[in-house]
């Protein structure tokens, strides 16, 4: 993962433009360039995005191309692997030049991570997302974990997430999603078992 030295502020990071196809996330006003994601990662988002698409329309359904300001001071933006999107914050971004959803935008109803070997990548996502995601006020995140073999759902209560783990054939519970009929096994093998 490659870092900037130049501190850049929200809206410089928002006006920035490097002449590439990088994505960066900024953390504390630094571009953290996105390492290619692993195949399986891939796999699994893709696949969560079919599922979805059986229960909502596509336009509410963004995979690797949205980014979240989930703070101002410090600056910092997150590319999740998918999200979704609530109608309110689909208006919100429509007509924008970026796919971003700022902080006076509404927030997505889900956002979903797909840890990435590595112990930095287990911090990101369990750690650092996790409580800028519930700061943001995002209703559900989902941490989904090949190494551990595991799906972490987080859903919002009072401003703080609680925490299940499911893990093989457990059914993935969404309050959010109820008609969504997912096991562990069929997100981490990316198919219907």
């Amino acid at each position: 993962m490659v870092t900037t030295t130049k501190k850049f502020t929200l809206e410089e990071y928002l006006a920035y433009d490097d002449g590439t196809d990088t994505q960066y996330e900024l953390v504390d006003g630094e571009l953290v360039k996105m390492p290619p994601e692993a195949t399986k990662n891939g796999q699994i988002a893709v696949y969560l995005l079919s599922q979805f698409l059986k229960l909502i329309p596509s336009y509410l359904i963004r995979c690797k191309d949205i980014e979240i300001v989930v703070t101002d001071h410090p600056a910092r933006v997150r590319f999740p692997d998918l999200v979704i999107l609530t109608a309110e914050s689909f208006a919100a971004i429509c007509d924008a030049k970026r796919c971003t959803i700022t902080q006076n935008m509404p927030s997505p109803a889900l956002v979903i991570e797909v840890v990435s070997p590595g112990k930095t990548n287990e911090d990101r996502d369990y750690r650092y997302k996790r409580s800028e995601y519930a700061l943001r006020g995002i209703p559900e995140y989902w941490i989904i974990d090949p190494i551990k073999e595991q799906v972490t759902f987080l859903r919002l209560v009072n401003g703080l997430y609680e925490e299940t783990v499911f893990r093989g054939n457990d059914d993935i519970a969404s309050a959010t999603f109820p008609d969504l009929k997912l096991t562990v096994s069929q997100v981490l093998t990316a198919r219907e078992v």
